[in-house]
């Protein structure tokens, strides 16, 4: 019968541990390399031997099982969310909360606010325009009816304010969520929704919310294609400042018939959405303004009149890691520079120049050195793993996920990751696995990179740690179709080895 030791860690406890003497004994053999099947598939998919960096170790006592270039940096995709969100929830706190602030230093006479009003982000992922329309309703409700001056966007919660000025697309598809620059006001991720419905021989367009002096002119072309690959016709959106002050959207490109789809797109600069998004809502209210729209600080002496909080990094870390979502991860990676500890032998004037981001680092490295993992070969640019200059060794993001599992918050992290076969980016995959329903994997892909890396538990019933990364150029598109088989089968390698004992 098998022996299982008392584990202190809640989150081995999570997995399902259970460790016996002759589990550790195993740990003195010498790691195997990549199983003969992983190879031979890399051998089919025409991927090189040495693209590929793997790492299987034990949570227990660290053990390595398996073990492939884990010594080499790689690029990481979006497995590199994984450091962010363990860093985040140990040094800002699970309860830790994103906030938005409407301020004035303006005096209320009979409904008539005589100065200007401060909207002011602190790195809020949940400020959506229902949550936005709630606070100025706020104002409304305090009995503010005309404001006299301006609207003064504060954004220098973080430096520069404006992070997007002057960067190149990440890609060919700037216009889509996954590639937003977040800045410390997310106003609903500078994003709008539109609705595509099309007939026959008619598209139907539905953009929401409709917001004041913004047209969208749809000029796409009806073709016969699978609604599913409605985006292999689609052209960038065109936007053009008019002469009246308006804005329209151009839509070209190719749409399929009888397809019905939700897309969310950044079309708009940031202070002209901004702008029309509070001028809408506030006039929905019954709201007036006189002034313009500007960036600047907010006054000292300005009083808070309406607040939005986010919801707790407890609930916002699954975001980062189930839904692997980019905005929300840089602006909680931001958020470690912002509020972290690393630079209070600094003088503030000194903080105020520096780039967040690289405070950010700061933090990360601190918080590596403090859990003793080597950071020599890491690089990093804005903690989403959306980059080309991210770099991680499998032996170091092996190494983050077991300090994560024995820390405070490790049932928060966990339940962050997407589930084998149930959700997240491994909702379809490894269904017939051993593996399924219990380990817990988050997923990274790039055009030349397919990645991996979470918990499995093994047949003999050991919480291991697999971490594999293919980087390679695939001269027929992106490496991931290909390669995900082979991640697959590493995953699956991992929940089948070891000896079941009893």
């Amino acid at each position: 019968m098998l022996r299982c030791s008392i584990i202190a860690s809640s989150a081995l406890l999570f997995l399902g541990a259970c460790v016996s003497p002759t589990t550790v004994q195993r740990a003195e053999h010498a790691p195997l390399g990549l199983p003969t099947e992983v190879v031979n598939m890399l051998n089919t998919a025409n991927i090189p031997v040495n693209a590929m960096g793997a790492l299987v170790v034990r949570v227990s006592d660290g053990a390595t099982l398996l073990s492939h270039q884990s010594g080499i940096p790689l690029q990481p995709a979006s497995t590199l969310k994984l450091l962010t969100a363990i860093v985040s929830l140990e040094r800002l706190g699970p309860t830790y909360r994103g906030r938005t602030e409407l301020r004035t230093d303006a005096v209320l006479v009979d409904g008539v606010l005589a100065g200007n009003l401060v909207l002011r982000g602190l790195g809020d992922p949940d400020l959506d325009w229902e949550a936005f329309q709630a606070m100025l309703q706020m104002l409304r409700n305090k009995g503010i009816r005309d404001i006299q001056g301006d609207l003064i966007v504060d954004r220098l919660a973080f430096n520069p304010p404006r992070m997007d000025i002057g960067v190149p697309p990440f890609d060919e598809a700037p216009e889509f969520h996954y590639n937003v620059i977040p800045d410390a006001l997310l106003l609903n991720t500078n994003l709008l929704k539109f609705d595509f419905e099309s007939s026959d021989n008619i598209i139907a367009m539905r953009m929401t919310p409709a917001l004041d002096g913004i047209t969208v002119d749809s000029k796409m072309t009806m073709i016969d294609r699978s609604c599913d690959q409605w985006e292999d016709g689609w052209k960038i959106p065109t936007t053009i400042r008019n002469g009246d002050g308006s804005i329209g959207i151009q839509l070209t490109g190719e749409f399929p018939r009888n397809c019905s789809i939700s897309t969310r797109l950044n079309v708009i600069d940031r202070a002209d959405f901004t702008d029309r998004m509070f001028r809408t809502l506030w006039r929905s209210l019954g709201g007036t303004i006189r002034g313009v729209t500007r960036d600047g600080a907010m006054p000292a002496d300005a009083r808070l009149l309406a607040e939005h909080k986010s919801r707790t990094l407890a609930e916002v870390v699954r975001d980062i890691n189930k839904r692997s979502d980019n905005p929300i991860t840089r602006l909680v990676y931001l958020t470690l520079g912002r509020l972290g500890t690393q630079n209070t032998d600094v003088p503030v004037a000194a903080l105020a120049n520096e780039h967040t981001a690289m405070r950010s680092e700061k933090e990360v490295r601190a918080w590596l050195q403090m859990r003793g993992i080597d950071d020599a070969g890491l690089i990093l640019e804005n903690g989403s793993g959306l980059s080309r200059k991210e770099r991680i060794r499998p032996q170091q993001l092996a190494a983050v996920l077991r300090a994560a599992a024995s820390s405070d918050w490790a049932p928060e992290f966990m339940a962050s990751l997407p589930i084998v076969g149930v959700d997240g980016a491994m909702k379809t995959r490894l269904r017939d696995s051993p593996g399924a329903q219990h380990a817990r994997i988050k997923t990274g892909t790039l055009n030349n990179t397919a990645a991996v890396a979470g918990y499995v538990t093994n047949a003999a019933k050991e919480p291991c740690i697999v971490v594999a990364m293919i980087n390679h150029a695939s001269p027929n598109g992106p490496v991931s179709p290909i390669a995900k088989p082979i991640l697959d089968a590493m995953i699956d390698w991992a929940a089948r080895s070891g000896t079941a004992l009893y």
